[in-house]
Parts: structure tokens; sequence; C-alpha cells
């Protein structure tokens, strides 16, 4: 029985932390994703997306996360002229991620909350990897600007 509940307790551990690390990962996109806006272009601080990785705080904490990076992707794509970039990048999938994630935990209907729990997570995929598509639009569109590497003063992009 004892070596059951440390097994048990192991594997708990080993989840915990691997959610952990996935999740900083996860943060990291989002807040590189922030720093390459402007900072006159940003609607938050990309320290403040580290936010999410208080538990219970982030199911509140996501949707302002979700929004202010929508915006801050969106100015930053207007500033630099990319006519081709959404107005409001990734706002439509992270809000249903956002929902989602929250319906899975309304006990309800326990089958509808799991199936809005897993509707979440792989919304929560398909943000992460539109997130890291968008900050590669920018890095592709500043190599465009600038080949070289440098970077213009003030860090501002010019506006076509």
């Amino acid at each position: 029985m004892h070596s059951t509940m440390l097994m048990w307790v192991f594997a708990g551990l080993t989840v915990a932390l691997t959610a952990l690390i996935v999740g900083m990962f996860y943060v990291l996109t989002l807040s590189r994703a922030l720093l390459k806006c402007s900072p006159q272009l940003r609607t938050m601080r990309p320290e403040l997306v580290w936010l999410l990785l208080i538990p219970v705080v982030n199911l509140v904490w996501q949707f302002f996360v979700v929004m202010a990076l929508s915006a801050s992707l969106g100015n930053e794509f207007r500033a630099r002229g990319m006519a081709n970039a959404p107005q409001e990048p990734g706002k439509q999938v992270g809000l249903a991620m956002c929902l989602c994630s929250i319906a899975g935990f309304i006990p309800v209907v326990r089958v509808m909350a799991g199936l809005a729990g897993l509707a979440g997570f792989v919304l929560w995929m398909v943000y992460w990897v539109k997130i890291a598509e968008f900050s590669r639009m920018l890095n592709a569109s500043e190599e465009m600007w600038f080949p070289m590497g440098g970077a213009p003063p003030g860090g501002m992009m010019p506006r076509v």
C-alpha cells in the first residue's frame, strides 16, 4: 500500500513539473511576441504575461493577455504596413480557448465540462502555434526592412 501511494505521488509530481515546463515555454512564446512589438504600440508589458503561471489567477488573466496581445500585434502589423496581416491576430481562437478552459471547470454536466476542457486544450495548442506564427511574421518583416540586422532608432519600424 505504501509503495502504491509513493508511486502516485511521484506520478503527480512528474505531471505537475511537466505542465510547469510546458507552461513556461508557452508563456515565453507570448512574452517574446510582445517584445517584438514596439514599446509605444504594446498594450501590455511583456513581463505581465508570466502571471499566467499562477494557478486560478490564470483563468481570468488569460482573457487580458489574449486581448492585449491581439491589440499589440495588430498595432505592430499596421505600423509596419503589413497589409496581409490580420487586424486582431489570434483574438478569436484565443477567446474561444479562454471560454472553453473556463467551461471545463463548470461541473454542471460532467461530459460537457470534459468536452469543453478538451476543446480548450486543443484551442490552447492552436493559439500557441498562431502566436508563434505571428512572431515569425514580425521577424520576416524586420529582416525585410533591415537585412543586416540593424534596428531603426527607437526600435520603431518605418511606416509605409
